[in-house]
């Protein structure tokens, strides 16, 4: 037996906290901007992945108007901070609903290092940050999702392994529903099955 429901049977917020609950674990974008005005901005976005390979464009959606949004757009850059394990207390403060004229770096304590070819800092202790000019955005009903080409990569050295990014160093947070979290968890490496006629 199942139990059915459409988006009329969940008004208001119901339905996006079940689609939340369901839709895990989903990768954390912790999004650095800096305002026209010169306010660094910080803030975590769940709706986050890959979006083109060829150039490389990755996506974050803001619900609702964010600063990470405005900023974004006022701007032309941003950058994505990887949200590892070790900073899961600075990146839950940062997603306080501070007002635009607070910076969370500075706010939260959260250390800050300059990017390499954007104006919006990078955190310090995050192990990767993905520097982007914005590509476009494109408004969906309350959301805007937000798709920015990834124009540099810095990687802390101790999380590759023969050049390449290891996850287990890497130490990833995913956000599930309600309030709930997870880690890494079990890796399992499994090849794809190629096709044979």
């Amino acid at each position: 037996m199942r139990t059915e429901r459409t988006p009329d049977d969940l008004p208001g917020r119901a339905f996006y906290q079940l689609l939340t609950a369901v839709v895990v674990p989903r990768p954390i974008a912790w999004v650095s901007t800096t305002s026209a005005a010169g306010v660094d901005n910080l803030a975590p976005h769940s709706f986050f992945t890959i979006a083109c390979t060829e150039p490389p464009i990755v996506q974050f959606t803001s619900v609702g108007r964010k600063d990470s949004l405005r900023n974004a757009e006022e701007t032309g850059e941003f950058v994505v901070n990887l949200a590892s394990e070790p900073l899961q207390e600075a990146v839950n403060a940062t997603g306080t609903p501070f007002p635009p004229e607070v910076g969370e770096f500075d706010r939260v304590g959260v250390a800050r290092e300059a990017g390499a070819v954007v104006k919006p800092p990078r955190v310090a202790a995050s192990p990767v940050a993905l520097e982007c000019v914005l590509h476009s955005t494109l408004c969906l009903g309350d959301s805007t999702v937000v798709f920015g080409r990834v124009v540099h990569v810095a990687l802390d050295e101790d999380v590759l392994v023969d050049g390449h990014p290891e996850v287990t160093r890497l130490r990833p947070l995913a956000r599930l529903g309600r309030n709930e979290w997870s880690t890494l968890g079990e890796v399992r490496a499994v090849d794809r099955i190629p096709y044979t006629p």
